[in-house]
């Protein structure tokens, strides 16, 4: 600033027809551009004007780029226009002063119109439609100008590769990957970074640390690019091994490194190297404050759990962004603070809809799902444009709530937002993925595979979606169908692919099948069983009635049962009346858990089958010492929108009086058709009358009320 104000002065005092060549003026205008001083640009072209370098191409194309670079574009316009004789660089700097203002469409006219354009007019081009993320146009300007033989190269090449990874689109970006090979830019460092990120971006994560491994030269770029790539496709502990790796050979982190690690350690919830960068980044004045670095503090700390130490980051912060705000307020909806959320959100002054989103899935999350439709009709109304996010979040709620009216509305919403459930820039393969999984859970079946069915491109989840969907269904055999079509098309499956399997197998009752494909994760899949799928093991043979087996199974498994397998394989005792073993499994029951009602209540009903009334009166005394307290059941339905609740005994309903008239009626209606009621699932209240003549009477009401 200094030298340009003393060059500056010596202008103004000296002759000015006496200077040789415009050269002082340059050496001004550069400066201009690296301080962006608007008032000394024009400063210095009125003293332009004054001398005879005024009608120079050399010096009004100096003009014309600080013009322009320096945001006043009118100004570099009438310079433009005045001149007497244009050179290539008097186009390219015009060229360049629209793109500066994001006027592409005057800057594409001015190119077309160009005599000639170089090398430097298509770069142009081609990198500024990439740096205003209109990716389609940048990829055609960059095709034209390898057809028009010009010469590619590190900027062009780094162009062309930024606008691929937007795109993400890898078979381009792998075809310029190719020429690159051929040129002699495949050592040059920037393109290497370039390569990287693009491989990052379009998910190809051994193609990245392949280029990485093979470049000659690095810089802090291309590791930063490398653990960017890790950090966002996984696993992000690769991230943090980069970094450490990175330190080893003497590179100073920089802003995008460090936010990248804090990033990889929220991710993997590792609290403490999140800590220790955090100690490196407080160390150093220069980082302390940096916008991205205290966000991405923020995020990791709320993602911890940790949101005192997230908040104490955000109020120490000198300026905020909209992403600072919208960190924490995921943070406290991620901690169930969902009221101090919604008041940090109604308190910003500006908000996108990553701000909403957080909300909105805060509520999701918290189980307020009603909550979570209200803030996407607040949304609409604020004419805030939905992402697949927002509509992932809001297809959830649906599914919570298992209202299929409300799902088919927003399936209607995704509709007329031009949502085709194809991988893209923003995948809306989430958004198909979503669609299914609410129309499974809430019953219809033949909707959530109609989406399934037109969808345009699929992922492993939606296979998962379909596969579950159709077991949870009780659609066993399209289950099983499906997932036979899922290994044709090449696709692994998962653990959660297998719980479907499994799950379906056990409604249709095919055993050996089930056999088959539980023993084939290991030996075909490569996946070891968790405690779900012997789960899935268990229910399945004991539907079967293959009860040692299922015991066999369960005291073989490599992990501790709890108390699901367990209450699985007592439920099958029940069912093939295994007074014995279901003795034996209570016990176990009880041991993890002595609080919980189930197995009481099951034994319980297992003696009162058999008769046994005294072992009856033992299991419910033992419950009456212990404390153990059975849960009442509980039945609701929806008409016209309201949800009516019941309860056993439920006598708080307005029309109570009309429902136990016409139970009653339809009772003895029953009777007469010879209905007798089953004792053996009788709760403790009715236990006096267990042996009693009357006991029909007795448990008219009760029984009435658990019907509705």
């Amino acid at each position: 600033m200094a030298k340009k104000t003393f060059l500056f002065q010596n202008l103004v005092t000296c002759n000015l027809f006496s200077l040789p060549n415009s050269t002082p003026f340059a050496e001004i205008l550069d400066s201009c551009i690296n301080s962006k001083s608007q008032h000394v640009v024009r400063a210095v072209h009125g003293q332009i004007l004054k001398t005879h370098f005024s009608s120079e191409v050399f010096i009004n194309n100096k003009l014309i780029d600080a013009y322009g670079k320096c945001g006043e574009f009118e100004y570099a316009k009438k310079v433009f226009d005045k001149m007497p004789q244009k050179n290539t660089f008097t186009w390219n700097s015009m060229i360049n002063a629209y793109t500066a203002s994001r006027l592409l469409v005057e800057a594409e006219e001015l190119f077309y119109l160009m005599p000639e354009p170089d090398q430097c007019s298509w770069n142009l081009m081609v990198s500024s439609f990439a740096q205003c993320e209109l990716f389609d146009s940048s990829i055609v300007y960059f095709a034209r100008m390898h057809k028009e033989d010009f010469v590619l190269n590190e900027y062009a090449y780094g162009s062309g590769l930024s606008t691929c990874a937007g795109l993400r689109d890898l078979k381009m970006g792998t075809q310029i990957h190719a020429s690159v090979a051929k040129s002699k830019y495949s050592n040059n460092v920037y393109t290497g970074s370039t390569l990287i990120d693009m491989y990052a971006k379009t998910g190809n994560v051994d193609c990245a640390t392949k280029v990485f491994n093979e470049m000659s030269e690095c810089n802090v770029v291309s590791w930063n690019s490398l653990i960017s790539c890790y950090e966002q496709n996984g696993p992000a502990s690769n991230a943090l091994e980069i970094f450490a790796r990175m330190m080893d050979f003497g590179y100073k982190p920089d802003e995008k490194t460090l936010a990248s690690v804090v990033s990889a350690c929220a991710s993997l919830g590792a609290i403490r190297e999140g800590k220790e960068i955090h100690a490196r980044i407080v160390k150093s004045n220069k980082l302390r404050d940096d916008l991205i670095i205290c966000n991405a503090l923020v995020d990791m700390y709320s993602k911890f759990g940790r949101i005192d130490e997230a908040r104490w980051i955000f109020d120490k912060m000198p300026v905020r962004s909209v992403v600072s705000h919208t960190c924490l307020v995921s943070g406290y909806a991620r901690v169930a603070s969902v009221k101090t959320a919604r008041a940090m959100f109604s308190g910003m002054i500006e908000r996108n809809v990553v701000s909403w989103n957080a909300l909105i899935a805060g509520y999701t999350q918290n189980g307020d799902n009603e909550e979570a439709l209200n803030l996407f009709l607040m949304l609409k109304g604020e004419s805030v444009w939905p992402t697949h996010y927002t509509f992932g979040n809001l297809l959830n709620a649906c599914a919570n709530l298992a209202d299929l009216k409300l799902g088919r509305q927003a399936h209607a919403h995704i509709l007329k937002h031009g949502f085709r459930f194809q991988n893209g820039p923003e995948s809306d393969v989430f958004v198909g993925n979503a669609l299914i999984d609410m129309y499974m859970k809430c019953g219809s079946v033949e909707d959530g595979s109609c989406v399934f069915t037109k969808m345009l491109d699929r992922d492993w989840v939606s296979w998962n979606a379909v596969i579950v969907g159709y077991a949870q269904n009780g659609h066993a055999i399209e289950a099983l169908e499906t997932f036979k079509v899922m290994l044709v098309y090449g696709e692994k499956p998962d653990h959660v692919t297998m719980i479907g399997v499994l799950c379906a197998c056990s409604h249709a009752g095919l055993v050996e099948e089930g056999r088959q494909h539980f023993y084939s994760m290991s030996t075909e899949h490569g996946l070891s069983p968790l405690k779900d799928h012997y789960t899935c093991m268990v229910d399945l043979l004991g539907r079967a009635g293959c009860l040692a087996e299922a015991k066999d199974l369960i005291e073989s498994m490599p992990m501790s049962p709890d108390s699901v397998v367990w209450g699985s394989l007592l439920a099958a005792c029940k069912i093939h009346r295994e007074i014995e073993l279901g003795k034996y499994v209570a016990e176990k029951l009880l041991e993890i858990d002595p609080t919980n009602s189930g197995p009481y209540v099951l034994l319980s009903n297992m003696y009162a089958e058999q008769g046994k009334w005294q072992d009856v009166k033992m299991v419910r005394k033992l419950m009456r010492e212990r404390g153990v307290v059975k849960q009442p059941g509980c039945s609701w339905i929806a008409i016209e929108s309201q949800v009516h609740i019941f309860m056993v005994k439920d006598r708080r309903h307005m029309q109570k009086k009309e429902i136990y008239l016409i139970l009653n009626t339809l009772t003895k209606l029953m009777k007469l058709s010879g209905y007798v009621p089953n004792v053996g699932h009788l709760t403790a209240d009715e236990e006096q009358a267990m042996s009693d003549s009357s006991l029909s009477e007795e448990l008219e009401e009760p029984i009435l009320a658990a019907v509705a």
